[in-house]
């Protein structure tokens, strides 16, 4: 049930479970599809369709990145307006979560979390 509540914000948006996280990568600077790939941890032909997906949808563009301007990918302003979106549903829901702990067990909580996290990456 936690699973499907948590899916609702990326289905509202048409999105898959994993798009979020290549919104959330190319939000920080372009990259190349090699290293989108290396950063996100997946197999260059699983990413390839992700991909083409998400430029089908306007919400990411081929553009050239980096100082030798090598071919890579960004986000589209559509792809930024989403993304917002996405991390300001992330943050309430984060409060909601952890709005009533104290400081200190907020803390404890989100290591615990970041490990948790970690653990699942293996």
């Amino acid at each position: 049930m936690a699973h499907q509540a948590l899916l609702v914000p990326l289905r509202e948006r048409g999105l898959e479970p994993g798009d979020d996280a290549v919104l959330f990568e190319l939000a920080r600077s372009g990259t190349t599809e090699t290293a989108l790939a290396a950063q996100l941890g997946l197999p260059q032909d699983a990413l390839d369709a992700r991909l083409a997906r998400l430029i089908g949808r306007e919400l990411v563009g081929r553009q050239a990145v980096g100082p030798e301007l090598a071919p890579g990918l960004a986000l589209t302003e559509r792809g930024v307006r989403i993304r917002n979106a996405l991390a300001d549903h992330w943050t309430q829901l984060e409060e909601a979560l952890m709005g009533e702990l104290k400081p200190k067990h907020r803390k404890k909580f989100a290591g615990t979390l970041k490990r948790f996290v970690e653990l699942l990456r293996l």
